[in-house]
Formats: structure tokens, sequence, C-alpha cells
């Protein structure tokens, strides 16, 4: 049982890590857009870019925080511990819709 719990929090850390790199990734990307366009360029399409590009970090890492709570879930499930797990798994999937629905959808840029 001891290893299960190992393994559910390896399985969270490793969403926290991948949230955490998207979110590094595009705060660097970010910067780098905003230096181009205070030199002049239309930005809107590469920004619109990296917003998917972060929310496919983000609901990858969703998925995973959820496999740790279904593992983590599995070994002593306690009525109490079953509404936990249905309240975050259904919490987490409302933001992975959301944000799967927000990627897919086409943003129209602006400009800049």
């Amino acid at each position: 049982m001891q290893t299960i719990q190992y393994v559910a929090f390896t399985i969270g850390v490793i969403g926290a890590v991948v949230v955490g790199w998207g979110v590094l990734i595009a705060a660097v990307e970010l910067v780098h857009l905003e230096f181009m366009r205070f030199k002049g360029e239309n930005i809107c399409r590469k920004r619109e870019y990296l917003r998917h590009h972060l929310g496919s970090y983000i609901l990858l890492g969703l998925e995973f925080l959820i496999a740790a709570d279904i593992i983590r879930t599995v070994v002593e499930p306690t009525l109490q511990e079953l509404a936990v797990l249905g309240s975050i798994v259904a919490i987490r999937t409302v933001l992975s819709f959301f944000l799967n629905r927000e990627m897919q959808g086409s943003h129209e840029c602006k400009g800049s």
C-alpha cells in the first residue's frame, strides 16, 4: 500500500512539474513577444498560439493530477475520500473541458 502512495505522489509531482514547465516556457516566450511588440510587430496571432500552447500544458498537468487522485483513493476508499475525489475530478474535468473548448475555438485578432 505504501508503494501505491509513492506512485500517486510521484504522478502528482509530475503533473505539477508539467504545469510549472509550461508556465515557465510561456513566460519566457511572452517576454520575447512583448519585446517584438515594442518594436512595432503585430504579435496577436503569436500570442494566441502561446495561449493555446500554455493551455495544452495545463490540460496535460491536470490529467496527471487527476490520475494521482484516483490512485490515491484506490488505496483506502472511504466514503468521504470518494466524495472528495468525485468533487476534485468534477472540478478538474470542468476546467479541462473549458480550457479545451477555449483552445479549439477560433479567436480573431484585432490588433496587438
